[in-house]
């Protein structure tokens, strides 16, 4: 995958990484840069374009760019001081089907 974001001076940073422990709402990605991304800074995550065709994946990563928070650091590498992986959340608009299984709750006066 790709991740994109502004450092703090404003300029384009972007990173190659690899992704594990996807799910419908967030990603863990493996970080092998020397530079590290602030916690609840926004990125722009997306999968290379070969990998969206995998089954079980969730509909926001098939479209391409994914708007995204950093949530977590993973544990830091001692040898460059940065963390191993970071979790992210995806931004999306939760999913019809999840909306209509939830119980309905009754407003009360």
């Amino acid at each position: 995958g790709r991740v994109t974001w502004k450092d703090a001076r404003g300029a384009t940073r972007f990173a190659s990484v690899v992704t594990r422990d996807i799910s419908d709402t967030g990603v863990f990605i493996e970080w092998s840069e020397s530079t590290s991304i602030p916690l609840y800074r926004l990125v722009t995550f997306q999968l290379e374009r070969d990998a969206r065709n995998i089954d079980g994946l969730p509909s926001a990563l098939r479209m391409g760019k994914v708007l995204s928070a950093v949530y977590r650091a993973g544990a830091f590498q001692k040898s460059t001081g940065t963390p191993e992986g970071y979790g992210l959340r995806l931004l999306v608009e939760p999913s019809v089907s999840s909306l209509a299984s939830a119980e309905p709750v009754e407003a009360t006066a």
